[in-house]
């Protein structure tokens, strides 16, 4: 049972990755817990977890991902200054 691409804000998964994530949710349950998950109880779990986990996962990406080009463009000022003679 294919779904189109879930939208839960701004986290989309194209249906390759959705088949993928239902899979790999089947086979983390059914070696870690010994139980087995259809299909659609795999698909409700991974909608469960988009939704409450995705956006503060996605969140905390962006942050680190901005505290990194941070820091990286200050690294300019300190590698490539170049100072300038003074006016005469």
């Amino acid at each position: 049972m294919a779904r189109q691409n879930m939208k839960t804000g701004r986290i989309k998964l194209s249906d390759e990755r959705r088949s993928d994530l239902i899979a790999m949710t089947q086979h983390f349950v059914s070696t870690e817990f010994d139980q087995t998950l259809s299909e659609f109880q795999a698909q409700n779990l991974l909608d469960f977890f988009v939704r409450h986990l995705g956006a503060p996962i996605y969140n905390q990406a962006v942050q680190d991902v901005r505290g990194f080009l941070q820091e990286k463009v200050s690294d300019l000022d300190v590698e490539f200054y170049e100072p300038e003679e003074p006016r005469r």
